[in-house]
C-alpha cells in the first residue's frame, strides 16, 4: 500500500492509499481511504466513503509519501572525508 498527496484542482491536497503507484495510460486514478492532510475525514465525501476515483484531468500533482516504517537514507549534496 502506497500513501499519496494528491494535489486537486480548486481543491484542498488530499491523502489516499492506493495499491501500487499510479499508472499514467489510464484515465483515472482509484484512491482508497480519503483524509485531510491532518487524517482527518474530508467534509465534502459522504459518511462511510472509502474508496473514490479521480479522473487525470482533476488533478495537478501527486506526492509519493514515504513509508512511516521505512528508514530513508538520502545522499548528502557534499562529499564527506
Amino acid at each position: 500500500m502506497v500513501t499519496l498527496l494528491l494535489h486537486i484542482a480548486n481543491a484542498d491536497a488530499i491523502k489516499v492509499d492506493v495499491d501500487g503507484l499510479p499508472d499514467p495510460t489510464h484515465v483515472a486514478l482509484l484512491c482508497r481511504n480519503p483524509r485531510e492532510r491532518t487524517d482527518k475525514e474530508v467534509n465534502w465525501l459522504e459518511e462511510g466513503v472509502t474508496l473514490i476515483m479521480f479522473p487525470w484531468w482533476r488533478i495537478n500533482f501527486i506526492e509519493i509519501l514515504p513509508d512511516q516504517d521505512a528508514q530513508v537514507d538520502f545522499p548528502l549534496p557534499f562529499r564527506e572525508d
